[in-house]
């Protein structure tokens, strides 16, 4: 099949097919002899594989690590384990930074409980008068 029938069949865009093999996420493919890509089966399972890791937010490192073990199927899935745990611990590190930003955006919207006029707005003045800290250790791992 040409890359616009495995787009469709796996259900995303030509453009992510191509972005995938740039990243080495897909294999390059063969071509025909008018230059057109082919792709098989085999294309269709694994880009399958990466657009579901990427509805659990993994990264193209955790999916680069997930593939090499896909490749080497007479492996134990401990490595499996490990990257899925170290997926979770990143999850949790972001859902608690995700909580301190609402209770924050909470606060900051406790300043204006009325309709002032946008000059006197506590929400407006509170945001230009905090103190944003540098997050230099933020825990995304998405790019």
């Amino acid at each position: 099949m040409k890359i616009g029938e495995l787009a469709q069949v796996a259900q995303t865009t030509v453009e992510t097919v191509r972005y995938y093999e740039q990243e080495g996420l897909l294999p390059k493919t063969v071509r025909t002899a008018g230059n057109f890509r082919v792709y098989g089966p085999a294309h269709v399972e694994r880009l399958r594989f990466i657009r579901n890791c990427r509805a659990l937010d993994m990264s193209h490192a955790e999916i680069h690590t997930l593939l090499g073990l896909v490749d080497l199927p007479a492996g134990d899935c401990g490595a499996i384990n490990s990257v899925f745990d170290q997926h979770i611990a990143h999850v949790d590190e972001r859902i608690r930074e995700l909580v301190q930003l609402k209770q924050q955006l909470g606060e900051i919207r406790q300043r204006c409980q009325s309709e002032n006029a946008v000059d006197a707005c506590g929400i407006l003045r509170g945001v230009s008068a905090m103190e944003a800290e540098h997050k230099p250790g933020r825990h995304t791992h998405l790019g």
